[in-house]
């Protein structure tokens, strides 16, 4: 076993009200510079939508994540064998996402509405492209432009994850009058199998042994963009100001301090938990290349027990600080995850074994006026809580978005949320009777200890609760030298810890 921890973050979709306040906490912190307007380490998608960039889910077109070939994983982005396929790639990248796939940056010409001389029409502030500095005719994309054009022709019918879905369900997104929308908030998954450090020529992205987190060295990256091809949800970014590649840093320096991250704590719906996982490295290319239907099972088989004696152990062996071990104790990823298998990660497909979670959300019934209910909205149900056929949300697209196809796992962690539901109401509001609530607690699994665990800090946690990231005393840790992983290049995108050079301590 080779234990390691890692910071994980975990998403509540139901909670989500698209505020963006996450995301322009972290603009303020971290992009707010030349070459960096574009660049949102943190966005707020809308779903069903094309997303940011447009419709990066589509690997058939950006060539992101790994595959299986022959029973050995290989990038999708290189073609070829070893050595002479990153040679054959390296001047030639036709699946870079552009400027246009993102949107051109702009601003408004806001001294016209104070300058403009006297005449008579009333003054306005036209576009003004960041980038070029020229007046824009006409604004077409931004980021979250789904929020605007949701359940239009041209995004959300766009949407990879609507695969596989009947017209019927695709009208119950999509059509207008019945469209329903939910919001996807996105950082760096900071992933177990990172594509973005496996496909680097450079060898300047690495994931640090103490903590997880993948970060780009600025002083060797070349500016080759493979991260930005490789990865497949496109959160490298590159910067035409100074030429170098950039992305979410999971707010190290906060962390390091035992701080959240600048998009958590901004979060006013309370949506997001941040926490530490143990995991055991020897079993990642084993996890990467599992089947499908098998790929969150074997992602959370690797996810240790940080109660289990063997484990405490081990990590006293590998030097894990008693904090870590503490707040690994208490961490609400691992709750989430693995003890109540409630939230589930992004595209496990990609195969990169990503390491932020997202609870699935309970979406409404729709419910149809019928004539022979005098007009009247007929909910098709007594039940307070409905089948999940009937949800507005097809459990075939959170699927698709959230557990690699496999329909059993959403449909647990949706009964488990509503099971949940009904035991905190009967306790509240007394009106579902006892023997239901706890029927409904008993048939997923749960016991009313853990219904009271999730419902607290899912709806009521406090600060203490979603956050428990240990400080990280830097003076005493290892991590993986960037250096070394110029000889990973093209394999499983992972290094054995290495002592820190001295010379690299910050």
């Amino acid at each position: 076993m080779d234990l390691r921890a890692q910071l994980s973050m975990s998403f509540h979709m139901d909670k989500c009200i698209g505020c963006h306040t996450c995301s322009v906490s972290c603009k303020n912190v971290w992009t707010s510079r030349r070459g960096a307007e574009y660049m949102w380490w943190n966005n707020v998608e809308t779903k069903p939508g094309a997303g940011y960039p447009l419709t990066w889910e589509d690997q058939e077109r950006y060539r992101g994540g790994w595959e299986v070939s022959g029973g050995n994983l290989r990038l999708k982005l290189l073609k070829g064998p070893g050595k002479i396929r990153t040679l054959a790639n390296i001047f030639f990248q036709p699946n870079l996402p552009t400027i246009d796939d993102y949107y051109e940056p702009f601003t408004y010409d806001y001294q016209n509405l104070f300058n403009a001389p006297a005449g008579d029409d009333q003054p306005v502030a036209r576009p003004k492209s960041l980038i070029t500095g020229d007046f824009m005719e006409k604004i077409i994309m931004g980021p979250n432009w789904d929020d605007d054009m949701g359940g239009s022709p041209l995004y959300a019918a766009n949407d990879p994850n609507l695969k596989g879905l009947s017209e019927s369900q695709k009208e119950m997104l999509t059509k207008f009058h019945k469209l329903f929308f939910f919001y996807l908030p996105r950082i760096c998954n900071h992933c177990l199998n990172p594509a973005c450090v496996a496909s680097c020529p450079s060898g300047a992205i690495y994931k640090r042994g103490e903590d997880g987190i993948v970060l780009i060295d600025q002083d060797t990256c070349r500016a080759w963009r493979f991260c930005v091809s490789a990865c497949p949800y496109k959160k490298p970014y590159y910067n035409w100001a100074n030429g170098k590649s950039e992305k979410c840093i999971f707010c190290y320096p906060r962390t390091e301090t035992g701080q959240p991250n600048a998009c958590a704590h901004a979060c006013t719906g309370r949506i997001r938990f941040v926490g530490v996982l143990f995991y055991d490295a020897d079993r990642i290319e084993e996890v990467a290349k599992t089947p499908d239907e098998r790929l969150v099972d074997a992602m959370r088989d690797i996810i240790l027990d940080p109660n289990d004696p063997r484990v405490i152990e081990e990590a006293r062996k590998q030097g894990i600080d008693e904090n870590w071990l503490v707040a690994a104790q208490n961490s609400p990823a691992y709750n989430l995850f693995k003890k109540w298998r409630i939230a589930l990660p992004n595209h496990p497909e990609f195969r990169t074994v990503p390491m932020n979670f997202y609870l699935p959300p309970l979406s409404p019934v729709l419910h149809n006026a019928k004539a022979d209910n005098g007009g009247l909205f007929d909910a098709e149900s007594v039940e307070f809580f409905y089948s999940m056929d009937k949800m507005r949300v097809p459990v075939r697209y959170l699927a698709n978005l959230l557990s690699a196809g496999n329909e059993q796992l959403v449909i647990e962690s949706l009964k488990k949320q509503m099971a949940v539901r009904l035991w905190v109401r009967q306790q509240r509001v007394g009106d579902v009777g006892d023997s239901a609530a706890k029927a409904a607690l008993s048939s997923v699994g749960l016991t009313p200890e853990d219904a009271f665990e999730i419902y607290k800090l899912t709806s009521l946690g406090t600060f203490q609760e979603r956050f428990v990231i240990p400080e990280t005393h830097r003076e005493t840790q290892s991590t993986v030298d960037p250096r070394t992983m110029y000889e990973k290049r093209g394999t499983v995108g992972f290094g054995s810890k290495k002592q820190e050079l001295v010379s690299r301590q910050w």
